[in-house]
């Protein structure tokens, strides 16, 4: 049975509590307009992803939420470092040598189940209204226009909600990109990873416990090594699916112990401590919308497009496009007007920033290059290359991708993202 009340119409309505639908929904809820969160889980939930970048601040900042996270317990972090496998660290990236100290470069390892449940309560306050454990099954549509959708409780009761716009923020399980067969793996990006967590496993000293470490293996396959919270380590190798499972080890834990072996500072940082919790495996990384939405719908987030995550911008992205999204559906909801094509500067800018870390995903991948050839060539390419790894990614970086070309090609945009126009064929 299906249940359909008056009170079941909102002015949006948001697929998924995460970091994108909590932010777009605490937007929309500051505006004053009617949201509603569906979320399938039950927070506080499990979820990967840990790192901040420094230009999480300026959304973060836009929710409210900087003095929360001052006053949290998340491990501080000013600065990426890389290894090679032979244990030798680069230069810290120190974000504060470029940035503001007390704002954008100092940003925070989280724990998501805590970090997530932040956002969510935080659009809680503001006043949205967020159900959990609730499972959208389809989108409701009249004609090529979504006007709704259709979930399951947890007590198996259907029940229909209705919004002149709905918000696919589902995350890399991306709703409705699978069923209207937009989602496109990116041609190059296909990796797999592998990783789990330790408690009390050695740190750096200082101002350093907190960097990001990235852990080269052979084949360009790295390890992440996250300290968190608690004495707790995020962990993880990421490389190719055929090196990987090479010689038949298909077990993540089989794999994880073998790479252990391939880094040396990954092998003396987990020489002390213990593994806990399982171990978790993941492939097919990358993926793009060939479309941000059509009629009453809009994409955002990891539903709209995800990255390899060696640079750690997931969060970025996603508390990005969750913010600029609540803000461009807030004046679509004032006009009464929810065409796609209102949505093209929306999509334009998040494929713009989406390129630009994809350009330099692609160059760190490529084995003939290194950042120290670059900055060595030249040295105001530092600074260029340490924004675009912050996360202030939009903006020119021609110049920057100039200089990379000399030593490895970089891929053309993908020439997707645009809204689909109401009545194209490609909806489905």
């Amino acid at each position: 049975m299906t249940a359909t009340t008056n009170g079941n119409q909102f002015d949006a309505i948001v697929i998924g509590g995460g970091p994108a639908g909590a932010s777009s929904a605490a937007i929309l809820a500051e505006y004053g307009h009617r949201v509603l969160v569906l979320e399938r889980e039950k927070f506080p939930r499990y979820h990967i992803g840990e790192s901040m970048i420094p230009f999480t601040y300026q959304p973060m900042e836009r929710l409210g939420l900087i003095p929360v996270m001052k006053t949290s317990g998340f491990v501080k972090k000013y600065s990426v470092v890389f290894i090679s496998p032979s244990g030798r660290a680069s230069q810290p990236f120190y974000f504060f040598n470029r940035y503001d100290r007390e704002s954008v470069a100092q940003t925070w390892q989280v724990l998501r189940s805590e970090f997530d449940e932040i956002l969510l309560n935080n659009a809680r306050a503001k006043g949205a209204e967020v159900l959990e454990e609730i499972t959208v099954q389809e989108l409701l549509r009249a004609g090529d226009r979504v006007v709704g959708v259709r979930a399951q409780k947890k007590s198996g009761e259907i029940v229909e909600f209705r919004a002149p716009i709905t918000l696919d923020c589902s995350g890399k399980e991306a709703f409705t990109s699978v069923r209207n067969g937009w989602r496109l793996k990116d041609p190059y990006l296909n990796k797999i990873a592998v990783w789990t967590y330790y408690k009390g496993s050695k740190r750096e000293p200082g101002i350093d416990e907190g960097a990001t470490t990235v852990a080269y293996v052979p084949d360009k396959g790295w390890f992440w090594h996250i300290p968190q919270h608690n004495d707790m380590l995020s962990v993880g190798v990421v490389a190719e699916g055929k090196y990987l499972t090479r010689d038949g080890v298909r077990e993540p834990e089989q794999i994880f112990k073998r790479e252990i072996e391939q880094n040396a500072w990954i092998k003396d940082h987990l020489s002390v401590g213990q593994q806990v919790g399982q171990y978790y495996l993941i492939s097919e990384y990358s993926h793009h919308a060939r479309h941000c939405g059509s009629d009453g719908l809009l994409l955002v987030g990891d539903a709209f497009a995800f990255l390899d995550p060696v640079f750690s911008s997931g969060l970025m992205l996603a508390l990005k496009s969750g913010t600029m999204a609540g803000d461009a559906v807030h004046q679509a909801i004032v006009e009464r007007n929810f065409a796609p094509e209102r949505f093209a500067d929306y999509a334009r800018f998040m494929r713009a920033g989406v390129e630009n870390m994809r350009k330099l995903v692609y160059a760190f991948y490529n084995p003939a290059f290194s950042f120290k050839k670059v900055i060595d060539k030249y040295p105001e390419a530092g600074g260029e290359i340490t924004d675009c790894l912050s996360g202030d990614v939009n903006k020119d970086f021609t110049p920057l991708w100039n200089k990379i070309r000399e030593f490895v090609p970089l891929p053309d945009d993908l020439p997707v993202g645009q809204p689909l126009p109401t009545g194209d064929p490609a909806l489905v």
